[in-house]
């Protein structure tokens, strides 16, 4: 009788966990995914062909973040030269795109942005660089992407400037995952981009959005 019993419920254990297996085998649940460590706040800045560019237009998309200044001889054009062969693995992907933000924004216009853009032969549909007002460009570094210290902006503006490395990876849902990516370092790259083609397979959710904005709690 014991043993007729247990044939049961080991019958019963494998036919619940069949059940989860063709019910979730089509999905990403059983998965690992990368954490979410924060939510793109809404922005408005303008882009290197002079037109807007929101968070709405990140929707959708698996974005590398980036603050950079063109007239920079340092750290600069070592990241975009690494960021290149980011894009290079990625340029054909229709829903994987690049958002360069300036970190010195009364120098870097519209105009000037498009001509580093240009030097650089990059498709200005898919490397998009902004420019804007200098509180809102730390404001989003800070608070959304987390590639500098929020304690900074007690500073007045005038005196800061953001100077970093770092890039972050933004899903199609707008929130920011895994963690923030040396751009100088080949073997965070290199994560870079596992983690790129690992939200680029991912299927999109629902959109955290309160009020027609995105959540900025992360759940």
């Amino acid at each position: 009788m014991n043993k007729k019993l247990l044939g049961y419920l080991l019958f019963f254990v494998v036919l619940v966990l069949g059940f989860y297996y063709f019910l979730f085998r089509d999905t990403d649940k059983w998965k690992t995914k990368l954490a979410v460590i924060s939510y793109v706040k809404p922005f408005h800045f303008t882009n290197q062909d002079g037109l807007p560019f929101t968070d709405k237009d990140m929707l959708g998309k698996v974005s590398v973040v980036e603050y950079f200044f063109t007239n920079c001889k340092g750290i600069c054009p070592k990241m975009n030269h690494n960021m290149k062969k980011v894009f290079e693995q990625f340029k054909n992907e229709p829903d994987f795109m690049i958002v360069a933000h300036t970190c010195d924004p009364e120098r870097d216009s519209a105009q000037r942005l498009k001509v580093y853009a240009d030097s650089m032969k990059i498709d200005n549909r898919k490397w998009v660089m902004l420019t804007g007002r200098k509180d809102s460009l730390y404001q989003q570094a800070r608070s959304s992407y987390l590639l500098d210290d929020p304690k900074n902006n007690v500073e007045k503006i005038e005196d800061q400037f953001i100077h970093t490395q770092f890039f972050a990876l933004v899903d199609r849902d707008g929130k920011v995952r895994g963690q923030v990516y040396d751009g100088l370092k080949q073997p965070e790259l290199d994560r870079l981009a596992k983690d790129i083609r690992s939200l680029l397979e991912e299927k999109s959710g629902t959109a955290n959005f309160v009020n027609g904005l995105f959540n900025t709690n992360p759940k």
